[in-house]
This record gives C-alpha cells, structure tokens and sequence, in this order.
C-alpha cells in the first residue's frame, strides 16, 4: 500500500494528475471507510451496502457522471471486500465455525452466479446497473426490517441441486451489486436453521468466492475504457481501495462494541430505512433528477 502510494505521488509531480484533486477526494474516501466499517461492525452487514451507493454520489459530485460510473462503484466495492473478507474468514475459521460442506454446495452455484453476472455486467449500460442495484438493495431493506433469522423454511440446508441454484443466485445478484453476499446468504442459511454464527462466518468464506473472481471480472470488462477516474485498473479504482480499506478496518472494531452496548434490532431497521431512501435516490438519478 505505501508503494501504491508513492506510485500516485510520482504521477502528481510528474502533473499527470492535479494535487486539489487527489486532496478533496482522499477525505471523502477516508469518511466512506470509516461509515462503512463502523456500520459492518455496528449491524454485522456488508460494507458494499454502503460503498457502492456511497462511491456512486461521490464520483457524480466529482464530475463522473458517464455510464461507467455504477460499475466503476460496483468494482471498486468488490475489490475492497477481498482485504476485509480475508481477515474475517481467518477470524472465524480459529474458531472452527466454517461449515466447509456448506461452502461447497452454496459454493459451486455462487461461482456460475458471479460469471452470469459479470457477463450481464458488460452488456448493460450504467443506468440498467443502477437500477438493478437500487431494486436489489429495496430487496435487502426489507430482509434486514424483518430480521429473518427469528423464522426457520427447513430442518437443514436443502441439498443439491437446490443449493447450487441458491448459490447461483446469490453469486449474480451479488456480482451486480458490488457486495460480498452475506446480506442474502446469512438469511438463506438462517431459514434452514444453520446457527446465526457459523451462517456468518461461512457467509465470509463465500463472500471471497464472490468477490475475488467478480473483481477480476471488473478489471476485466472495464480495461480499456476510456474516461475512467485516475488511478482505476479496468472498473476497479486502486486509490479508493487504498484509502478505504485501512480506514473500514480500523472502524468496524468500534461499531462491534457499540453494538454490544445498544439495541441492534431498531438500528437494523432505522438502516433499512435509510437504504431504502438511498434506493429511491438512486432511481431518482436514472430518471434524470
């Protein structure tokens, strides 16, 4: 990381991009990092939740107001959830809470679902991808209000093909949403009784089955594009990851004790709330607002 940013340093001397530029940009970055982790240790949800929107308004007020722009959010979001997804699998592999036959039956479909939707991801303009992104997220809004983990559908984890097919789905949506899936799978997990801890934690093994190949996926489909941010590699923006990260990390431990002091259940729903307006926003923009 601090070769990536003596890299940026060197291309600023050489003029190739201007310094106000990266000083407004770098605090909006750090402030995103940190509300993300903070809300991902407070409520226990992902960060692309509030990433992607949160790098979509941030590159429109910066002037990138182009189709690329939802997928450069999406992309970005995808490879900042590696880092962070890494160090929670080692967390809650110590405490043998991986269900390993889990992520193998989810697993297999959540790798089809992220090339599925990589794919749709290249053959749709940004504003098809917005709304994509603000329909799911309504989606998710509704599942974190009713708290899906006090129901149960089965006994067990159905088997295959019907884990597969969850999988898949869960792998696409997620693709398309820049999130590492644990606001889907979580509750599908729940719903058949698998204990809310080893859900999580299995849920962070198959988010980096989802985030590292869609990554990829994005540097992929977005190389060459012209007009991207500075510093962007295909629809991944390496400055936005390197600020963020850090800043995401170092928050989410005080969001997890604040959340052992209040009432996490209102705040869920106050959140669910709150991205059920961003959602509405989000079209709002399509529709030319």
């Amino acid at each position: 990381m601090g070769l990536f940013f003596c890299f940026c340093f060197s291309l600023i001397i050489e003029g190739q991009y201007p310094m106000d530029m990266i000083l407004l940009w770098i605090p909006v970055l750090l402030g995103l990092g940190a509300v993300s982790g903070f809300l991902a240790g407070l409520l226990g949800i992902g960060g692309g939740i509030v990433l992607v929107p949160g790098l979509f308004f941030a590159l429109n007020a910066f002037g990138y107001d182009g189709d690329h722009v939802m997928h450069i959010a999406i992309g970005t979001s995808l490879a900042i959830i590696i880092p962070t997804g890494v160090s929670s699998v080692r967390a809650h592999w110590k405490h043998g809470a991986v269900q390993i036959d889990l992520v193998r039956r989810i697993g297999i479909g959540i790798l089809a679902g992220v090339a599925v939707g990589t794919v749709i991801a290249n053959h749709i303009t940004g504003e098809t991808l917005n709304i994509i992104f603000a329909g799911a997220l309504l989606l998710l809004a509704v599942i974190m209000a009713s708290d899906p983990s006090r129901f149960s559908l089965a006994d067990k984890v159905p088997g295959q093909p019907w884990s597969a097919m969850m999988g898949a789905v869960i792998g696409m949506l997620s693709t398309l949403m820049g999130i590492g899936g644990a606001t889907i799978s979580v509750p599908y997990m729940t719903l058949h009784r698998v204990p809310i801890h080893q859900a999580i934690a299995t849920a962070s093994a198959l988010g980096l089955l989802i985030s590292i190949p869609a990554a990829l996926g994005f540097i992929l489909i977005g190389w060459g594009v012209s007009g991207l941010p500075p510093f962007s590699v295909g629809y991944v923006n390496l400055l936005a990851c390197a600020v963020i990260v850090p800043a995401s990390v170092l928050m989410a431990p005080f969001g997890a004790r604040v959340a052992h002091r209040v009432a996490v259940r209102p705040l869920r729903r106050i959140f669910a709330i709150f991205i059920a307006v961003v959602a509405v926003r989000m079209w709002y923009e399509v529709a030319g607002g």
